[in-house]
């Protein structure tokens, strides 16, 4: 059994030696400035709204599925239990896990592909962007500034908290470009070790608990994992542990287990790799040219196959796919309507528009749709679509 110890790494960010924030401001006297960030998170209106965005299922099919409030949730708790075991930032990393998902569309990844193909000829649209400009722009809660004004470790983590973004071959987005500008996140290093503890929790908890929510939707059975590695072998060890638990409670063991199985994992194989690297800043962290956050190469493949079966088994699922479609075409419609009609916009909206079609009406319908839940995206259609009889 791995104890968490009683000391922060050397490597560890430190809040008191941020680089600190594009907007100044005074510190707080009871806080932390990566407190602040998460607690920034917690109380705007993106993540309020990820409680009615799909994780999987759209939220109406069930709510008792995953959404991706609740997976943020998650990735935070599996986030802060490992940065508690190797005395890494667990404020910073718990900032980062809420915030990972807030650029996320209507309807998940089927949301995104349709947005990413209207706005094809106007920008592009990808969700680690959007969370960009979310964090720096989009929220409007402050009289000083717009966007939250994290700190610099905060958004450099939240851009490429999946490793380096240079080089980039077909370019930067836009927006992370011009943001760089202003405020230079060294997109061509890795992040530092709370954001890559972010990324690798993130992998955790949607594994695992698709898992738990295609089992419970019945898209698979416990036969039809029975040749996956690391995820047959447990659920045959607590069937045969507990013979007579019910379906509901030997779901929740197992994934339980996975989660624990891949944490120790990680645990073990990153302590190597840190011990190895000697590491005495997060900044030299930055400075690898690796990851010190891993899976062990085995626990990598094993990663690498349960993926490959939720996609075949869940998220190419005949009954995802049906509702994928339909996502698909809410989002792709509203778009069309909007960029030539944006008059029906609502009027904080519209004000941001320049006219049919232009690249500045195009970026504000796509922010307005994103910004949906799958509830409210339903709802617009209705009201823009259907005529009554």
């Amino acid at each position: 059994m791995i104890s968490a110890p009683q000391y922060t790494a050397p490597c560890a960010s430190n809040p008191a030696q941020s680089r600190g924030r594009l907007h100044p401001e005074p510190e707080s006297a009871t806080r932390t400035a990566f407190q602040r960030d998460r607690d920034r998170i917690i109380h705007c209106a993106a993540f309020r709204r990820l409680e009615y965005k799909t994780q999987v299922f759209v939220y109406h099919e069930g709510d008792y599925y995953r959404t991706r409030l609740t997976h943020s949730l998650e990735t935070a708790q599996i986030a802060r239990s490992i940065c508690r075991v190797l005395g890494l930032n667990e404020d910073l990393a718990e900032a980062l896990a809420l915030a990972h998902d807030l650029g996320h569309t209507p309807f998940g990844h089927a949301g995104e592909d349709a947005l990413r193909e209207v706005m094809a000829d106007y920008g592009g649209f990808d969700h680690n962007t959007q969370t960009l400009r979310i964090l720096t722009q989009l929220e409007e809660r402050y009289a000083e500034f717009d966007g939250l004004n994290l700190t610099w470790e905060a958004l450099e983590g939240t851009v490429k908290h999946n490793g380096p973004l240079l080089p980039a071959p077909d370019g930067l987005p836009p927006a992370i470009a011009n943001y760089n500008e202003s405020h230079d996140l060294e997109l061509a290093s890795y992040p530092g070790p709370e954001a890559q503890v972010a990324a690798i929790a993130d992998d955790i908890a949607y594994n695992n608990h698709d898992v738990d929510d295609g089992l419970r939707a019945g898209l698979f059975s416990f036969e039809d994992m029975a040749d996956v590695p690391l995820v047959g072998p447990v659920f045959a060890d607590v069937h045969n542990t507990y013979p007579d638990l019910d379906q509901s409670r030997l779901v929740h063991e197992a994934v339980r287990r996975m989660i624990g199985v891949m944490v120790d994992d990680i645990l073990t194989e990153s302590r190597s790799r840190l011990a190895a690297a000697s590491c005495t800043s997060a900044a030299e962290v930055r400075a690898l040219d690796h990851p010190v956050i891993a899976f062990s190469e085995a626990m990598a493949a094993n990663d690498r196959t349960l993926k490959e079966f939720l996609y075949r088994r869940m998220y190419r699922h005949y009954k995802v796919n049906r509702m994928a479609s339909k996502a698909r075409r809410v989002v792709r419609e509203l778009f069309q309507l909007f960029i030539v009609e944006p008059e029906c916009l609502p009027d904080d909206w519209r004000e941001r528009c320049n006219g049919v079609r232009s690249v500045e009406t195009a970026r504000a319908v796509a922010d307005y749709i994103a910004g949906m839940t799958d509830r409210f995206a339903f709802l617009e259609y209705q009201r823009l679509f259907d005529v009554p009889s």
